[in-house]
């Protein structure tokens, strides 16, 4: 079949209005990982209400904070892709598009049987590992090897959803979203509250809300006749895309993995408090996962737009949408910590009516919520420097900032005052003292000089007036 190339209407990302282009691949974005969200909250709101907060402690705390660990490391090193894949689709190079979009496939059917495999055979393990509280290992055991059996079809559609937005398609990922989204919502139902299959339920909906997402966006990948259509017989590695994806998705998956050690550490401290703090936490962690479903639509966004603008060597408009989506954000930040102070004792009633469960989440959320702003700098930033194809000092940035500073926090700190809002304080202080870090190493501009040289690329700016 002949592929055809891509039309200026199809590319506004490196040509139209920044701002309106921004939003416009934003919203998407934001409402795909909204539905995506939605799978873990509906399955936290089900079984804390009809199951029990043993049941809402499993499913939300520590088996799913193991879960990020294991999967994000793969979805970040897969984000590589995505980012050559914009790279190339911007500077109009067809034949190499082809060749990252198989190559990003491949790597997401051999992540996803690695992770089934490790998954399965260490959740027990993992768990005892956290401390886990006894009165829900069991649950969490079977939701988490349950999850596990069904990563394959996970990672295929968060590479062939990466794959549409680097070529600048935020809506279709949103559609197979929204229609996965529903058949795990009428499956929990079915399963939970007419078969009484509790966690087991939950967790096979959700895998069959994953395959679900994973089939429609192969059939869109394959039918497609644009350049990054996938062929199944063409799907292999291609060794040095492979080596391009590796150098700049490691360094993200490496991030991603420190994130949920450092989450995993907070975890086992939380642990420590009881089943009633677990649940607490659970639920907050449902509820805070709304600004982050924000925060990360902004930086998938930021990061295709610097992908394909670096590739059409567009440098001004790149830093200039750095600027543009970093106000966005900011705006988005503080709309949500309003949000959220005003309608939290509510919002946690959605998950739970016990009251010292409650009680102990408002606790944390007015420690965190209120700094939503401090992060900003975090996301947009490395966002944009990861679409360049610099994605090494940014990763050490985060994981010190972020990562080490967080559990020094929980080993001295929250020692000598146990109490959630000590632990709770560890995400503010961080998140200010990474964001300070990120704004000293971007403003200077040496990155885009790096990445400019690196790629190979003349230093003179394509970018057209406006």
């Amino acid at each position: 079949m002949e592929m055809s190339k891509k039309s200026p209407l199809e590319n506004q990302i490196t040509d139209g209005v920044i701002w309106k282009q921004l939003l416009a691949f934003f919203f998407p974005i934001l409402l795909g990982t909204f539905f995506q969200q939605l799978y873990n909250t509906i399955d936290a709101v089900i079984v804390g209400q009809f199951v029990g907060k043993e049941a809402l402690a499993a499913v939300g705390g520590p088996a799913s904070t193991i879960i990020n660990l294991l999967v994000g490391f793969f979805v970040g090193l897969s984000s590589g892709a995505s980012v050559i894949i914009s790279q190339y689709y911007g500077a109009e190079r067809p034949e190499e598009t082809q060749k990252a979009v198989h190559t990003a496939m491949a790597l997401s059917i051999v992540g996803g049987a690695l992770l089934m495999v490790a998954g399965i055979a260490l959740a027990p393990w993992s768990l005892a590992a956290m401390d886990t509280p006894a009165d829900i290992m069991d649950f969490s055991i079977t939701y988490m090897r349950i999850y596990f059996s069904g990563t394959i079809f996970s990672l295929i559609y968060n590479v062939g959803s990466g794959i549409l937005r680097a070529v600048g398609d935020s809506r279709r990922p949103l559609y197979f979203l929204i229609v996965s989204s529903i058949v795990n919502v009428i499956l929990d139902l079915v399963f939970v509250l007419g078969f009484r299959w509790g966690v087991v339920g939950v967790s096979i909906a959700t895998v069959a809300s994953q395959v679900c997402s994973a089939i429609l966006v192969m059939l869109t990948l394959t039918k497609t006749p644009r350049i990054y259509q996938v062929d199944i017989k063409a799907i292999r590695f291609h060794g040095t895309i492979f080596n391009q994806i590796i150098k700049i998705g490691l360094p993200a998956g490496l991030q991603s993995v420190l994130y949920s050690v450092s989450n995993i550490i907070i975890q086992a401290s939380v642990n420590s408090f009881g089943t009633d703090t677990v649940a607490a936490w659970t639920a907050y962690g449902k509820i805070d996962g709304i600004f982050w479903m924000i925060m990360s639509a902004f930086g998938i966004a930021i990061t295709t737009f610097a992908g394909q603008n670096f590739g059409a060597q567009k440098y001004h408009r790149l830093r200039k949408s750095v600027t543009v989506c970093c106000g966005m954000a900011f705006l988005a930040s503080a709309l949500m910590s309003v949000v959220l102070v005003v309608s939290g004792p509510y919002v946690y009633q959605l998950f739970t009516n016990d009251a010292n469960v409650i009680d102990i989440g408002l606790r944390a959320m007015d420690v965190m919520v209120p700094f939503y702003f401090t992060y900003v700098f975090i996301e947009v930033l490395s966002g944009a420097m990861r679409g360049t194809g610099d994605s090494f000092i940014p990763t050490l940035i985060t994981c010190f900032g972020v990562c080490v500073l967080r559990v020094l926090w929980i080993a001295v700190a929250v020692p000598m005052n146990r109490t959630i809002e000590t632990v709770s304080m560890s995400y503010p202080i961080t998140w200010s003292v990474t964001s300070l870090l990120f704004l000293l190493y971007y403003l200077p501009g040496g990155w885009l000089k790096r990445s400019i040289a690196k790629a190979g690329f003349p230093p003179e700016d394509k970018t057209q007036p406006q």
